[in-house]
């Protein structure tokens, strides 16, 4: 059981969206609903750190009311809605988007670019929009990438060949590359599917809550987080009291100060939600 005290002082909670928050068909709870609508009234702030891009959160930024500053593709970049006001971007410096296209032709691999209001593909990664498990992203077809290297806040790449996805992994890490943070991973819905995404270092979703902690100035142990997977853990290794939901990987969990009973899909936010709730209705 949580200190009663850690949780009267909260001021932020941030959930990651996909196995957390959100069910598996897309939904928020409709206790956690309103366990926020209430929280809220008591001065708790609450926002997102996701891996999605912005225009793919804001759907549910909207059903909770949230004027918080969003974390989205990862700490990559952080925003307002629906004033749209940017707090912080981190873009992957030009010369490094093209050699990534250049490596993926040469492997056959497929390559987008992530931008906060779309995922843009060409004729030859047509795919890509099936490929990625880029949840609620809007994805726009462009006859080329050349006017996009400039403000791309993260390449993905996808294939089913998981030599060559491993072999662009390699030739985007140092010695090859400079100031890159590279994670490559098996899907987590297919198989079949492996991925590289690079981002400019610096950048993930423990940077991106210190980064908005500051912004509202507010003190990391005044925060908490929950999480399941494990683009989570650089959340759970901040100091923010760190809460895992009962579906969430064992990392997460071993790293976690509270383990939900529930899962997701049984709206495992609320469980953690009314804990605060009542914590703070007794002080």
């Amino acid at each position: 059981m949580l200190d009663k005290s850690k949780l009267k002082k909260l001021k932020l909670i941030v959930f990651d969206l996909d196995g957390t928050l959100l069910s598996d068909n897309n939904q928020i709870g409709k206790e956690s609903v309103q366990l926020i609508k209430e929280l809220g009234v008591m001065g708790v702030k609450f926002s997102f750190a996701t891996g999605r891009i912005h225009s793919a959160i804001t759907e549910h930024a909207d059903t909770l009311n949230l004027h918080t500053p969003l974390i989205s593709l990862d700490g990559s970049l952080i925003k307002t809605h629906p004033e749209a006001k940017i707090i912080f971007e981190s873009y992957v410096p030009a010369r490094y988007i093209k050699k990534a296209i250049k490596y993926a032709d040469d492997l056959l691999l497929k390559i987008a670019l992530c931008h906060p209001e779309a995922i843009y593909y060409t004729e030859t990664n047509s795919s890509i929009p099936s490929l990625l498990d880029k949840f609620g992203a809007k994805y726009i077809h462009v006859n080329s990438y050349e006017n996009l290297v400039n403000r791309t806040l993260e390449v993905v790449v996808a294939g089913d060949m998981k030599k060559a996805v491993r072999l662009f992994h390699s030739r985007m890490m140092f010695p090859y590359s400079f100031g890159l943070n590279t994670s490559y991973y098996k899907s987590h819905s297919r198989g079949d599917l492996y991925y590289v995404e690079a981002r400019k270092a610096g950048t993930n979703k423990g940077t991106g809550l210190k980064r908005l902690a500051k912004y509202l100035k507010i003190n990391i142990n005044e925060t908490a987080v929950m999480g399941d997977w494990y683009n989570d853990r650089h959340l759970f290794s901040t100091g923010a009291l760190a809460v895992a939901v009962q579906n969430a990987v064992s990392e997460i969990k071993y790293h976690s100060s509270f383990i939900t009973k529930r899962t997701n899909n049984e709206d495992a936010a609320a469980e953690f939600l009314e804990m605060v709730y009542k914590a703070k209705k007794t002080s």
